[in-house]
């Protein structure tokens, strides 16, 4: 069974959400929110599959929700409903690592397939906004041709860097990699190196600018 919680500030429409989670045999709905951090703590507790995030809410939107849920290495996938065709709020959300972007107007539609595909890893979008899915991975080639000293860093070096795009320090960084606070500075060292990058300003605005493409 593939456990979801749902998070949406509207009760008619988080009741017809409810009900049509409840309505697919292999789904477990473990948790109703109306807001963001009624949603955070849910997911801190549950650890869910999958959690269905309204963009707006009260107290917490459902981006930083998602932020937290990054940052805290939590496995929930997360599944977006939205009712505007944003390209750059979709953005943000795959930065975010979602796996899901639904629009409210199919949500009855695309749900449940979003459901299924978040619990395997996929990624599911609704048919409105699979252009903005065509631009970005456009984007995401030219940045990559555009950048070819990328390939120079090894392993490692990529990890730590999109560790770096995510805020995490290099205290963080090492505590999660079982290394030294030494060796992460010299990685980022190396790594501003092969970047052709002067300071340690310069390599944390390169990994925030572009963390959804590394």
């Amino acid at each position: 069974m593939t456990t979801v919680l749902i998070a949406d500030d509207h009760p008619t429409f988080r009741s017809g959400l409810r009900q049509i989670v409840e309505s697919g045999r292999d789904f477990k709905l473990v948790q109703e929110a109306g807001n963001g951090v009624e949603a955070l703590n849910g997911i801190r507790k549950l650890r869910p599959a999958v959690a269905i995030l309204d963009m707006n809410m009260p107290e917490m939107d459902g981006l930083k929700v998602a932020r937290a849920v990054q940052a805290e290495g939590i496995p929930t996938a997360i599944v977006f409903l939205t009712m505007y065709q944003d390209e750059d709020m979709f953005n943000e959300a795959m930065d975010l690592g979602a796996k899901g972007y639904v629009l409210k107007e199919s949500a009855v539609a695309d749900i449940l397939d979003s459901i299924r595909a978040a619990g395997a890893g996929r990624h599911y979008l609704s048919p409105a906004i699979s252009g903005f899915l065509l631009r970005r991975r456009t984007s995401d080639a030219a940045f990559r041709s555009g950048h070819p000293e990328l390939e120079k860093l090894t392993p490692a070096e990529r990890r730590i860097l999109r560790l770096i795009a995510g805020n995490k320090t290099s205290k963080e960084i090492a505590t999660e990699l079982d290394l030294s606070p030494r060796t992460i500075e010299n990685h980022r060292a190396n790594i501003c190196a092969k970047l052709n990058l002067r300071g340690i300003h310069s390599l944390v605005k390169f990994a925030f600018d572009n963390r959804s493409r590394l």
